[in-house]
């Protein structure tokens, strides 16, 4: 094989490679083989063919084409470690001469990673808002543990927003139920927009035995899109009571004896919280500014490949929830093309950043453990409610596994670059990454 290379920008170069015939003939000889396993001639036993059977029966151009389509990887291959680059993406092909007896020269077209130079991390300096927690949100949060110990008491009047109703519904389209259009005896807080759209109006107002019709346009079904009209009977209502906000309830409902000890503790777990998120919001700023300082291209075909698979897993999660792009759209009031270029943004910016921390990685010769790849590895699997062995399996199986190493080395490089970064607060005060570390040891020791 005889490779050589141009480069067509900081992040793309196209490959020639000339493989002479002789070099084809493992793949043809393969191909000639796995062909014979699948085709059956009469008076030959499978896999016992005869090359010349295979030609007439199947065509040798066929044959050629399966041999050139496995040789072609092998030969990018040993092009890419020939002229020692970083390739990123999959090699965009184009066959430009090929006979039968002669030599194959096909161009690849490969985005590569770009030389960057790296700004010092030290010389980094970033600013973000200063912390401050409001009564408000401490007030929030001990209302959310309040509203968990709720008790819900009957009560011989109209259901109004907030209440909880047990009641019936039967959907109705022209007089015909609905298949699935009836439920009996669930529970339901008024106002939640829980349910059908129009059913939180009409419920305001009704007693227990009192019934009402409602028209609402269906999502799921056999009716999708089209007007139902819905009964509804109310068989109770309940009112929410919540517990006095006293030392009894801070006993109750948490490790606390008296309700200051209990909003202290709120108040230390809020400011914990936005401590970390200052630490996030100086990690985006310090990586906005480096990946500037470094002016990192971004690669046209990697980001092209992230955009498709951002793309394609929004609309698998919108299918999940049961609607469709156009759907979400309509919703957004967006265009699909004002949706691909925020997801090109998103993309150009996400690749930009892998590429700064891959090199960062390289300039710090970045160490994976076992352990720090199987850690990584337990995270994901609990994410995916999944056992760690399987999604193991799975991210071998589809190619993935290299990806999650390379996420891994890449936070590596981060958190050193974390260290040496200069971080104040609008106000002046140097924010440390303490607050970050107990939220990483607290998760490191519940996993154990």
């Amino acid at each position: 094989m005889k490779s050589t290379v141009e480069t067509l920008s900081p992040t793309r170069v196209r490959l020639a490679i000339e493989v002479p015939f002789v070099e084809l003939e493992p793949s043809l000889k393969k191909a000639y083989r796995e062909i014979g396993q699948q085709v059956q001639v009469p008076g030959f036993r499978r896999g016992k063919v005869p090359t010349a059977v295979i030609d007439q029966r199947v065509g040798r151009g066929t044959v050629l084409n399966e041999a050139v389509q496995e040789a072609i990887p092998q030969n990018i291959l040993a092009a890419v470690r020939e002229h020692d680059l970083k390739t990123l993406g999959r090699p965009e092909v184009e066959i430009t001469e090929f006979a039968d007896g002669d030599s194959l020269n096909f161009t690849a077209e490969v985005d590569v990673r770009p030389e960057i130079i790296l700004p010092d991390p030290a010389s980094i300096e970033v600013t973000v808002d200063e912390l401050q927690v409001a009564d408000s949100e401490l007030d929030e949060q001990v209302n959310n543990l309040r509203d968990r110990f709720a008790t819900l008491k009957t009560v011989e009047r109209a259901a109004q927003e907030g209440d909880f109703v047990q009641i019936d519904l039967n959907a109705t389209v022209d007089g015909e139920e609905v298949p699935g259009g009836q439920a009996s005896n669930i529970s339901h807080e008024v106002g939640s927009k829980q349910l059908l759209p129009g059913l939180d109006e009409a419920l305001v107002g009704l007693a227990a035995g009192d019934s009402t019709t409602f028209s609402t346009q269906l999502v799921g079904g056999d009716y999708a899109g089209q007007d139902a009209d819905v009964a509804v009977t109310v068989r109770t209502v309940k009112e929410k009571e919540l517990p006095e906000l006293n030392d009894d309830f801070a006993q109750l409902a948490s490790e606390f004896d008296t309700i200051e000890e209990l909003r202290d503790d709120v108040r230390e777990r809020v400011t914990r919280g936005k401590k970390v998120e200052q630490i996030y919001a100086a990690r985006d700023k310090a990586l906005e500014q480096m990946v500037a300082a470094a002016e990192v291209p971004a690669p046209e075909g990697v980001v092209r490949e992230e955009v498709a698979s951002r793309k394609a897993a929004m609309v698998d999660q919108l299918e999940r929830i049961g609607a469709s792009l156009e759907e979400y759209l309509a919703a957004e009031e967006k265009t699909e093309e004002q949706i691909d270029t925020e997801l090109a943004e998103a993309a150009t910016d996400g690749v930009k950043i892998q590429l700064l921390l891959d090199t960062l990685a390289d300039a710090e010769d970045v160490q994976v453990s076992d352990d720090e790849f199987g850690h990584e590895i337990v995270h994901r699997a609990q994410r995916a409610g999944m056992a760690p062995q399987q999604y193991y399996d799975q991210l071998v199986r589809s190619g993935a596994a290299a990806a999650v190493f390379g996420d891994v080395r890449r936070g590596k490089a981060l958190a050193s670059v974390m260290e040496k970064i200069k971080i104040k607060d609008s106000a002046g005060n140097e924010v440390t990454l303490d607050a970050l570390r107990a939220e990483s040891e607290a998760e490191h020791n519940h996993e154990h």
